[in-house]
């Protein structure tokens, strides 16, 4: 063994130790990292079980009502009154949608869409009764929490309802909700009346917190899901941005936004702020395909407004959508809520638009059988591309016919060098045959936005 040898055995060793020690190391390091991960998640878990038993306890004594010291008190006693009233539910209507209102914290109890049937022809609720939780939370001196409390109803009519939330030194929060003939959209606006003394100066901001179960409409899940989503949209933005797009996910906007949709695959519940919202957490959930309430979601949006406190009486405006994602009906209150109707890239969403959507909409006219309305607009499309679509059978067919042709010129030039030989005699063939060489591909290029438009547009 020489001396090269016996220095590469050495320094293959010391490879090999040093490589045992690092992994051993590291190694280490990994499983105390680990165990301080453990220990975190039982010390989390612990909590999160604690928390549960304290909600599940709560749940209880708010169910039966059975000892009522364990309701909170306040030191405005006109809130521990509003707090242990009873509620009612109110309703407003027109041709299109009735919205059920809760006097308990003024806010909408259930919506139901006169103009739609759900898939087994029962009434389609977009929201199902006492499945929406709508929150106003702000600090008047105490925090105030609006579903706590039930509110007086001073004004009720088909159209209109005004309800307040009294306080001590005269002051109220006012809840108005009004829904204009022949609309969808619901007009709101939250009042802090006489509230000075109450609402610190230094409080600029409030937050709103609405969670909604959307329930199933459709027969299908898996499509219904797909379809189904979260949107939310800058002002002056292009296009809305979206999560959840048949998963869970949450989103943590800072900065302001204009409006949010909580979108099942038809339908839809939108909430804009004409001010903007100052941030917000949004979030969708989906609920398994064989939940027995037949439920799909649950939307949530955890929002911060901001309003002039002390200066007066303060009105704070939004506008609630709650109806179909119908797209000239969206595009009608020029606020971009189409934006939530998949119509997918500007080409697709340009034949869509322009020509897709009319001929829809005129069909729909005078025939409310949607089935019947997409077969005769699949054949009028299949009518209009015809002429493309022959156009790429006489092409294929010609080139049959020449097969053999360009099979001996293949064979008469067999080798790389004479490609520019063989190019040309093609090019001759293909001109005495009367072949356009893209004759075939090009027809259905052109077929294809087509054919894409009628695949976002029908399933959404």
């Amino acid at each position: 063994m020489n001396k090269n040898t016996i220095i590469g055995f050495v320094l293959i060793g010391v490879i090999m130790f040093g490589f045992t020690w690092y992994q051993s190391k590291n190694y280490k390091e990994q499983m105390e990292a680990q165990a301080q991960l453990d220990s975190i998640a039982r010390v989390e878990q612990m909590a999160a079980m604690a928390m549960d038993s304290v909600k599940k306890a709560q749940g209880i004594a708010d169910e039966t009502n059975v000892n009522v010291s364990v309701m909170p008190t306040y030191k405005d006693s006109m809130l521990t009154s509003a707090r242990m009233a009873e509620a009612s539910i109110y309703r407003l209507s027109n041709d299109k949608v009735e919205i059920e209102f809760t006097s308990r914290g003024a806010q909408p109890y259930s919506v139901k869409l006169n103009d739609y049937k759900s898939y087994d022809s029962t009434d389609l609720y977009l929201i199902r009764p006492d499945m929406s939780r709508y929150d106003i939370k702000v600090y008047a001196g105490e925090n105030v929490n609006t579903k706590d409390f039930v509110f007086n109803v001073v004004e009720h009519s088909d159209s209109s309802i005004v309800m307040q939330l009294p306080f001590s030194n005269g002051g109220y929060i006012q809840q108005k909700y009004t829904l204009p003939a022949g609309s969808y959209m619901v007009h709101n606006e939250l009042s802090f009346v006489g509230m000075d003394g109450m609402i610190p100066r230094n409080v600029s901001m409030f937050d709103i917190d609405w969670s909604v179960v959307i329930p199933r409409l459709e027969k299908g899940y898996k499509n219904e899901k797909q379809y189904s989503k979260l949107d939310y949209y800058f002002d002056g933005d292009k296009k809305s941005e979206e999560i959840g797009r048949g998963r869970d996910a949450s989103k943590r906007v800072d900065s302001r936004f204009k409006w949010f949709a909580f979108q099942q695959q038809f339908f839809s519940a939108i909430m804009t702020s004409p001010s903007d919202f100052a941030s917000g957490t949004l979030e969708v959930k989906y609920f398994n395909e064989d939940d027995p309430s037949r439920n799909l979601m649950t939307c949530s949006a955890k929002l911060r407004s901001e309003f002039q406190a002390g200066s007066g009486n303060v009105t704070v405006p939004y506008d609630f959508y709650f109806g179909p994602n119908d797209y000239r009906g969206l595009k009608s209150f020029d606020q971009k809520y189409e934006k939530i109707v998949p119509l997918g890239g500007w080409l697709v969403a340009w034949f869509s638009r322009l020509v897709i959507i009319p001929c829809f909409d005129f069909l729909g006219k005078f025939i409310s059988n949607y089935g019947i309305v997409i077969l005769l607009m699949t054949l009028l499309i299949k009518l209009l591309i015809s002429p493309l679509t022959l156009k790429s059978y006489k092409s294929s067919a010609k080139m049959q016919v020449i097969k053999p042709e360009i099979d001996q010129l293949n064979k008469k030039y067999p080798n790389e060098k004479d490609a520019m030989k063989k190019q040309q005699a093609m090019m001759d063939l293909y001109q005495k045959a009367g072949i356009s060489p893209m004759g075939g591909c090009l027809p259905m290029l052109l077929q294809m936005p087509i054919l894409f438009a009628m695949f976002r547009f029908f399933p959404a």
